[in-house]
């Protein structure tokens, strides 16, 4: 079997450059450059992270959220706020906490006596980033007041529906639920994250390097942005035409079943799972400068994307078998498709 993961010569004759005729026109070398300078403005404030932060600007570009785990102190709110900082668009930072409450997330209707009127205050979901720090240190009612908005960028409250700016995304720290103080995320709100993952700690020459740099100045306060929200909505427009050939998706999909059928876990990845794994191996062919999908892409995103929505079974769990673990194993068993 013979297969181009390149597609036609021309899959999308009205171009790919934009939403309609009035957008902004990118292509992908304009993404590329872009998206070069926002790395570079995030690495100057995280070092020696690449990879971290290479997957959280896929997932901005994907239409996505992040979820960051790992323990205090690692860099985690740092980044969440470097990328913030890079974008000229608002920004807003939630501290969870067990006492914080949904409609401090959501906002509330309070009656304005003056104008015998309910008048709705915008809780801290209304910005283009939100950081949320520390999310699984509030209660599970509070978590789950982020499932629409995460979902379909709105906000209900009182029976009224109030759309949230684009473009939108979700940076939501965590500790290990072994730690003190935490609450395990639901499964729906897991979910609902594009990616997981885990910051690790810093190689000795790069923690030389903020010790040096980070010691007596905070590299954050002189970050400046270096595109705005409306040229990061015309890069997301381009992320969309990326053509995935219909082998790369049944690689796709094939991907998604074996975690359904696979024995050592006892729940498998979501349709949710696979449309955001499509969506993440599209953004990341475009930032390696690509205007199409390989398998490799797929393989590559598979465990950030997937690990996090299983559920190991209590063997694989008896055994160590970490989600990661299990996940590239079964990405290992499942045929690629040829070229």
């Amino acid at each position: 079997m013979t297969t181009s993961y390149a597609g036609p010569e021309d899959p999308n004759p009205m171009g790919r450059r934009g939403a309609g005729p009035m957008a902004p026109q990118y292509n992908i070398e304009d993404l590329v450059q872009t998206i070069d300078r926002v790395r570079a403005g995030i690495e100057s404030v995280i070092e020696g992270k690449r990879e971290s932060v290479d997957t959280a600007l896929m997932v901005l570009l994907a239409e996505g959220h992040l979820l960051l785990e790992d323990v205090p102190g690692v860099g985690k709110t740092m980044l969440a706020k470097a990328i913030g900082r890079s974008i000229d668009c608002s920004v807003r930072r939630l501290q969870f906490t067990p006492d914080l409450l949904p409609s401090d997330i959501t906002g509330v209707s309070i009656y304005n006596q003056e104008s015998r009127e309910f008048e709705f205050k915008p809780g801290g979901v209304f910005a283009n980033v939100v950081v949320g720090d520390e999310i699984n240190r509030a209660s599970p009612k509070t978590q789950s007041a982020l499932l629409e908005a995460m979902e379909e960028r709105q906000v209900s409250v009182d029976g009224t529906t109030y759309e949230l700016d684009l473009p939108f995304m979700v940076v939501a720290t965590q500790n290990p639920i072994e730690m003190e103080g935490t609450y395990p995320l639901p499964e729906a709100q897991r979910d609902r994250f594009m990616a997981r993952i885990e910051m690790g700690y810093p190689t000795q020459r790069a923690e030389l390097e903020m010790l040096e740099h980070h010691g007596a100045h905070d590299p954050l306060m002189d970050l400046e942005p270096v595109t705005d929200a409306g040229t990061i909505l015309a890069l997301i427009e381009t992320v969309k035409d990326v053509y995935v050939a219909p082998p790369v998706r049944q690689y796709l999909i094939g991907i998604i079943d074996a975690t359904r059928d696979s024995s050592d876990l006892r729940l498998g990845a979501s349709p949710r799972a696979a449309l955001h794994l499509l969506r993440a191996a599209k953004a990341y062919a475009a930032m390696q400068g690509r205007d199409y999908v390989n398998p490799d892409d797929v393989a590559h995103l598979a465990a950030p994307v997937l690990a996090h929505r299983v559920l190991p079974s209590t063997d694989a769990q008896l055994q160590r078998h970490s989600a990661t673990d299990i996940i590239d194993g079964v990405v290992r068993s499942v045929p690629v498709p040829e070229k």
